[in-house]
């Protein structure tokens, strides 16, 4: 098994030419850094709506080699998000918003079919299943909500023989189906993206160029990265889970967890004995999720949401390598699928989850200066990073439209405990919760003291996986 820090997908995608670093100075309209999705799909809609206005992304890396090249590539809506959003905003814009979320994907699709883009975008829809009597019915408030706020058409209940039509396994019960959602290889589609940017004519894209400093006004934005600098009229910042560090003016609305993949050898025959042959998604009804899909060639990629909680927005370490949760990644995929017993895992990976305590993604301005920032995916970023990309094209053109309209755009702030003791009852919780869901996956009654301090978050207004 070849264990690494960028995963198969960026492998399976093939090498690409590096892009020049960063090594004098410029002057531009618009700074973007970040070369992952928001960062690049903002680039596209800037030049797309406004092509005399001339971009430049900074990336420390390379493009799309963080979190946007090696999650799990499911491309979701916010419908199963709709009575999160419906609590905080209102029925009727939450709406707006899950509708607007369902175009993404839709037009995630319509962009690869554009550029002669491969990148194994299929729309099967994504699938909510219980894997333990705990996890029952987990998913009923939020199809409730559909069906209360008249759109009924995008979730809908199944019983465990419908459940059994689409996916085989011992654990699954009941379920829920959510046809707005598709999945995609995410190394093909960060790949792609970047070179599609980077030959843009009002576009130069730098990697290999970390950030040393940024400086920002009503005047715009001054970056030194690299061994040069960018002075610019406006900036957003799509650097993800950096954002929770110390230095960071985001510190304090989100956190750094992770996320760990393990991936099969090809096994259609598998696949077809338990007939996956829809391309679900699908997630169980942990908090700590289990989430799961099939590849163009037959494999099956397992992830699991239960990855340590990073210090302080310190991304590199066992957020991307940790073989103790790998190996807990690996129990689970063959506890639910035991027919790939004796069949190889070839490839595990892991990576940082930017994690909002709404569970949704915020798209914000810094203060008054003509600074913007989208954050907080928490896992479910390839779909609502295409949106926002959108929003923060509307923001810096200083467009008021319906996309800068959205909830999501400048929400009231929810602040999440930093520093050393943020970290460390973050972490007290999330094993509270690795406790808790291991013994109700057994037939176990959880021990009183990890169902209580699992419940803290929600007790406080936090929301934690799902």
């Amino acid at each position: 098994m070849k264990h690494t820090t960028q995963g198969w997908w960026l492998e399976e995608a093939g090498a690409r030419d590096s892009l020049p670093s960063l090594g004098r100075h410029i002057d531009c309209d618009l700074a973007i850094l970040g070369g992952g999705f928001t960062g690049l799909w903002t680039a596209w809609q800037v030049s797309k709506r406004e092509p005399s206005m001339k971009v430049v992304v900074v990336e420390r890396d390379r493009c799309g080699h963080g979190p946007s090249g090696r999650n799990g590539g499911f491309v979701m809506s916010l419908w199963p998000s709709l009575e999160n959003m419906a609590q905080r905003f209102g029925a009727g814009r939450a709406i707006e918003t899950a509708r607007a979320s369902a175009d993404s994907v839709d037009e995630i699709g319509e962009f690869c079919a554009d550029h002669d883009l491969d990148a194994w975008f299929h729309k099967g829809g994504y699938m909510m299943v219980s894997a333990s009597p705990a996890q029952d019915a987990v998913w009923q408030s939020e199809v409730a909500a559909c069906h209360e706020y008249g759109v009924p058409e995008v979730a809908r209940e199944l019983e465990p023989g419908e459940v059994a039509e689409r996916c085989r396994s011992p654990l699954f019960r009941g379920g829920a189906y959510f046809p707005d959602s598709a999945t995609v290889q995410p190394g093909r589609l960060a790949l792609g993206l970047r070179s599609i940017i980077a030959g843009l004519p009002n576009v130069e894209v730098f990697e290999s160029s970390p950030v040393r400093s940024v400086e920002t006004g009503p005047w715009g934005c001054r970056i030194e990265a690299g061994s040069g600098s960018v002075s610019s009229k406006s900036a957003v910042l799509a650097m993800g889970g950096v954002m929770a560090g110390s230095r960071s003016p985001l510190k304090g609305r989100l956190t750094v967890a992770s996320s760990h993949i393990a991936l099969t050898e090809p096994v259609p025959d598998l696949i077809e004995e338990i007939g996956w042959t829809g391309g679900e998604s699908i997630t169980d009804g942990r908090r700590l999720v289990n989430y799961f899909r099939t590849t163009e060639d037959g494999r099956i990629a397992f992830g699991w949401g239960g990855g340590e909680i990073a210090c302080g927005g310190r991304i590199e370490g066992r957020a991307e390598i940790d073989r103790e949760v790998i190996d807990q990644v690996i129990a689970n995929l063959l506890r639910t699928f035991p027919g790939l017993a004796g069949r190889q895992i070839t490839h595990a990976w892991g990576g940082p989850i930017d994690a909002s305590p709404t569970h949704l993604p915020s798209i914000v301005q810094l203060g008054s200066d003509p600074v913007y920032a989208a954050f907080g995916y928490t896992g479910n970023g390839v779909g609502p990073s295409h949106l926002a990309g959108k929003v923060l094209a509307s923001l810096v053109l200083e467009v008021s439209d319906e996309l800068t309209r959205l909830p999501l755009v400048n929400p009231e702030p929810q602040r999440v405990p930093g520093g050393l003791a943020g970290w460390i009852g973050g972490s007290v919780i999330r094993n509270a919760m690795v406790r808790r869901e291991a013994a109700e996956d057994a037939g176990q009654s959880p021990a009183s003291v990890d169902r209580l301090v699992s419940e803290v978050p929600e007790l406080i207004g936090f929301h934690i996986g799902r």
